[in-house]
């Protein structure tokens, strides 16, 4: 294994102390207001700059950026070195594998380009890693969670280039790819029958770019819906798309505001907690929950066309929830209390939502956004109290930007480990907004409460749950349960890039309303896994148990048909 190659100056040694000093502080005080959170630094340097990540069911994260800006600050490891062509060589890795418990860093070969690419995680947790630029735009790579693995590419795994596409695992574990750069189509993979080899036509895509240069459409966000159709949002508006017979279905409103929310004017997007709590009605036919997704921030359609000639907006404060399956679906619009773009949206185990990263001015795209937002932003979707005045609440700050190409993700310790910013050419350190090569974790609020912390001992009837199956969690607590304020939550395994967190997915488990004693002392609870592949695709999740809005650990579970 390579030691990582720091070759040029990245933080001034007295402002790396006082970092580590505040960010390891419980609480920010910035003036007079004290905000809840805490941030830690994890790594000073992982010798890449994370515009790409995912956590694997081994609970190792792979990262990576592009490779045809010029050396990283990590080498291959034992002199080994790709050759480009018949005159030069590339000896520096452009992907890594980091370890969160140990903070240790594995350099990972990639032989090509995967800016702006895509990907979303098999049944067996496989991540898969789609598109990319130029040579890489019809690759799909293979990263297994196995000790010492490395990457394998299928050079020609797509029917077309695609460049900024977005994916989404489906109920039948194939990945849907939709979009790209001047692709107004989607694909499936793998291509394991007829009809994954064709490429099938999506005019939306087109209908709703603004112009050629500047679409804002790009990265279309993605969200399977509780009936098993494709809810797909461009710009600023969406549709319900059956991938199958290549059909839309339904066309939704368009959303409020004259914003634009998708790349580069770069919003977010969650479908929200999915809860099971009641699968069955009177009569024992399946109760299928709504569907409802959240979009955030973004910007004016011409934002970025002005920031290119040193004009910078300001991003959108506005939020819309929409039930997408509603008989008649409107939008709900309510503002954040910051302006962002190029923002992540991360669902936390407790079910809330983490708005972290990104702008207040500007837009995404080299150099052209201003004002870091360093406050993340907690959002509730459902207050304890029912005062929906209470739904935002605006967190500690970080002390690094994060604008374009960072990313954000969740870890099964309930931390979410932030990273990436400006991986300019050649890795430039003295830009306005350097090229950032750190790795630091946020703490939300759940970290400081003094309530005990709940701890799954074992989910029986093991790790690998199927459809419908019952199942049940022993756990221990410190102190007695109040039931009321107990629930089970599964997160699907995501992949995050430019603000989109592909294929996240949050269900709250149908669990009874009993708590039981077992012969050790622990305490054990009972309920049922979801009943479709519509409501979770197989696949690994982390299953975690929230008592008094304090999560427990994750747990990973394997959903599948057996």
């Amino acid at each position: 294994m390579s030691v990582p190659q720091v070759k040029r100056k990245i933080m001034d040694p007295k402002i790396l102390i006082f970092m580590l000093l505040v960010c390891c502080s419980s609480v920010f005080n910035v003036g007079a207001q004290s905000y809840q959170g805490k941030w830690k630094l994890l790594k000073r340097s992982i010798g890449v700059s994370a515009m790409h990540m995912a956590l694997l069911p081994n609970e190792k994260i792979v990262t990576f950026d592009r490779s045809e800006f010029g050396p990283s600050n990590i080498t291959l490891p034992h002199g080994k070195c790709i050759k480009e062509d018949s005159k030069s060589s590339d000896c520096y890795a452009h992907s890594v594998e980091f370890n969160p418990a140990t903070r240790a860093v594995r350099p990972l070969t990639i032989l090509s380009e995967t800016w702006c690419s895509s990907g979303a995680f098999s049944i067996d947790g496989t991540l898969v890693q789609s598109g990319g630029y130029r040579l890489g735009e019809k690759v799909v790579r293979y990263f297994k969670p196995c000790m010492d693995c490395d990457w394998e590419e299928d050079q020609n795994g797509l029917l077309s280039p695609r460049w900024y596409a977005s994916n989404q695992v489906l109920p039948d574990g194939k990945i849907i790819m939709v979009g790209g750069r001047y692709q107004f189509t989607y694909e499936f993979i793998p291509k394991l029958s007829g009809s994954d080899r064709i490429l099938y036509k999506l005019p939306f895509l087109k209908e709703t770019r603004n112009s050629a240069l500047v679409p804002n459409n790009l990265y279309p966000f993605l969200h399977l819906s509780t009936d098993g159709n494709l809810f797909v949002f461009a710009n600023d508006r969406g549709i319900l798309l059956d991938y199958i017979n290549n059909k839309v279905v339904r066309s939704y409103p368009v959303m409020p505001g004259g914003v634009s929310r998708n790349y580069p004017s770069t919003g977010s997007s969650v479908l929200l907690p999915l809860k099971l709590f009641s699968t069955t009605d009177s009569d024992n036919n399946t109760s299928t929950p709504d569907a409802e997704v959240l979009i955030c921030g973004g910007t004016a359609p011409d934002s970025n066309e002005k920031a290119n000639v040193g004009v910078f907006v300001p991003a959108s404060k506005s939020c819309g929830r929409l039930i997408i399956t509603a008989a008649s679906p409107e939008w709900e619009m309510e503002e954040m209390p910051i302006n962002r773009v190029m923002g992540d949206m991360i669902m936390l185990p407790t079910g809330d939502i983490l708005i972290i990263n990104g702008a207040a001015k500007g837009t995404a795209g080299w150099g052209v956004a201003r004002d870091p937002v360093l406050n993340p932003v907690l959002y509730r979707p459902d207050p304890r109290n029912s005062d929906e005045s209470t739904r935002f609440e605006v967190l500690a700050p970080s002390l690094i930007p994060r604008l374009y190409h960072s990313t954000a993700h969740l870890l099964s310790d309930g931390r979410v480990l932030v990273g990436g910013s400006n991986p300019n050419i050649n890795y430039n350190f003295s830009a306005l907004y350097p090229t950032e090569l750190s790795l630091e974790a946020f703490y939300p609020p759940y970290f400081t409460k003094t309530k005990p912390r709940p701890s799954i001992v074992a989910v029986n009837p093991g790790l690998k749950i199927g459809f419908k199956q019952k199942i049940s969690l022993e756990f221990t607590l410190e102190g007695s349960v109040i039931l009321s304020d107990l629930f089970v939550t599964m997160v699907a395994s995501s992949f995050t890039t430019h603000s989109i967190a592909m294929n996240q997915r949050l269900l709250v488990l149908a669990f009874n309303n009993k708590v039981k004693k077992t012969s050790s002392g622990n305490y054990l609870v009972e309920g049922n896994a979801p009943e479709t592949a519509a409501l979770a695709p197989p696949g690994y999740y982390q299953l975690f148990l929230v008592h008094e809005a304090i999560p427990s650990k994750g747990k990973w579970i394997q959903i599948k048909q057996f």
